[in-house]
């Protein structure tokens, strides 16, 4: 006998059907795509706050964020016309901040300009402990660096939007100095993309065979903890010269 749909069943098949199509994007390019370029520095739209996305920076204060084993905000970080930025100062410890709260799954944005031989770098998964000296020691890097002003010859995998001393960038769209440039980094789960300037320039599998091959036989061989932590804190690396930060972002996953 041909047994009848009843109508609570049909209502829960719609419910389901109707949800799979509300599940939010955690692609990439999509969640580059959801950020207002032309909107103010350090503000957030509607839109982006009903898609989730979190501002870390208001321009003004330096709430949200700290010296790296420092429990403080350090002298050798300022304020400078709505940008997070470097000044002269600064000692022997580790001189870059970090966020407050731990991430595990995100996206994070952030614009930045460089002076002429800058270098610096966005580093995630950060765990911050006084076994170590330097965020970059545990948390992969998002290159920062004026490629066409620096002294010295570089590695493919120093340019701006590779990640450093692993994987050089796919492509190479990074402004000149002066200029603007714009940076997402999606961690969603092992899966990690680098977006820069509208072009994605770096994607690799965590603990992946490549992964692992690249972390074993380069500069991190020496770092037994780098890339250890899944969750931890994001960072911007003061490396003695001066880039400026605005607009910093971000959307939990």
């Amino acid at each position: 006998m041909k047994k009848s749909i009843t109508k609570p069943f049909i209502g829960l098949l719609l419910i389901l059907l109707c949800s799979c199509g509300s599940e939010p994007s955690k692609d990439p390019v999509s969640l580059y795509s959801e950020i207002d370029k032309t909107a103010a520095p350090n503000t957030l739209t509607n839109k982006e706050k009903k898609l989730g996305w979190q501002l870390l920076f208001d321009g003004t204060t330096t709430n949200g964020w700290h010296g790296y084993n420092m429990g403080k905000f350090p002298d050798c970080w300022t304020i400078e016309d709505g940008t997070l930025t470097m000044n002269t100062e600064g000692g022997a410890e580790s001189q870059d901040i970090i966020t407050d709260k731990v991430y595990r799954s995100y996206a994070f944005y952030a614009e930045f300009k460089l002076a002429k031989k800058a270098n610096s770098g966005l580093i995630f998964q950060v765990a911050e402990d006084t076994l170590y000296h330097y965020p970059y020691e545990t948390g992969p890097e998002f290159q920062i660096i004026d490629q066409e002003g620096w002294p010295d010859t570089l590695e493919v995998w120093q340019v701006s939007g590779a990640n450093y001393a692993m994987n050089p960038p796919l492509v190479k769209p990074y402004k000149p100095v002066g200029e603007w440039n714009r940076a997402l980094i999606v961690v969603n789960g092992n899966d990690v993309t680098f977006i820069l300037n509208d072009s994605v320039t770096v994607r690799y599998v965590k603990n992946s065979e490549e992964w692992i091959k690249l972390r074993n036989s380069g500069k991190w061989a020496d770092y037994p903890d780098y890339g250890k932590y899944d969750e931890g804190h994001i960072s911007l690396q003061n490396h003695g010269s001066k880039v400026w930060f605005r607009n910093i972002k971000m959307k939990e996953l």
